[in-house]
């Protein structure tokens, strides 16, 4: 039996395992019965693996990283914002990336008026060997790509270490 058999969620496409009810009189099998459900309950609706409709919900962009030994791309989704939104740094060896929208809307004939305002901060850890000087951002069609390149060091660095057996 593979471990993904006995996760509760995504199994076969359900969402959660179905709810089995006992009747059980023992205090503890009751006990155990409830926080089953109780688990059940907090992670129905929840999209399994790695809850990303969390992070979605606080309001945070969806970010992508990757990397090679010449440069550490980060690709942020941030819809609907426009580059005076959106503020980069680097501190203390972290790529810094904030954003503010402010929205509002009024119709005094209808007499109605709308406004939203969100604010987000991502934090990414970099290594220390990055050149600062040369840290690039572009952002098109709702999509930021910082492009912090290594140092030359950085590059020459890298060790493969052979495994030894036995």
């Amino acid at each position: 039996m593979a471990i993904r058999d006995l996760i509760p969620w995504k199994s076969q496409g359900q969402d959660i395992a179905p709810r089995q009810e006992e009747r059980v009189d023992h205090p503890v099998m009751s006990l155990h019965r409830d926080i089953n459900r109780l688990f059940d309950d907090m992670f129905r609706g929840f999209s399994m693996p790695s809850l990303p409709s969390i992070g979605r919900s606080l309001g945070l962009p969806r970010v992508e990283l990757s990397e090679n030994d010449k440069e550490i791309r980060v690709t942020a989704e941030l819809p609907g914002m426009e580059e005076k939104d959106i503020e980069i740094s680097l501190d203390n060896h972290q790529l810094v990336i904030r954003g503010e929208k402010k929205s509002e809307t009024s119709d005094e004939e209808r007499g109605y008026s709308e406004r939203s305002y969100g604010r987000f901060e991502r934090r990414i850890g970099l290594p220390s060997q990055i050149d600062e000087d040369k840290v690039e951002a572009a952002f098109r069609n709702g999509v930021l790509t910082v492009t912090v390149p290594r140092t030359a060091e950085a590059a020459h660095g890298r060790k493969t270490i052979p495994i030894n057996a036995g």
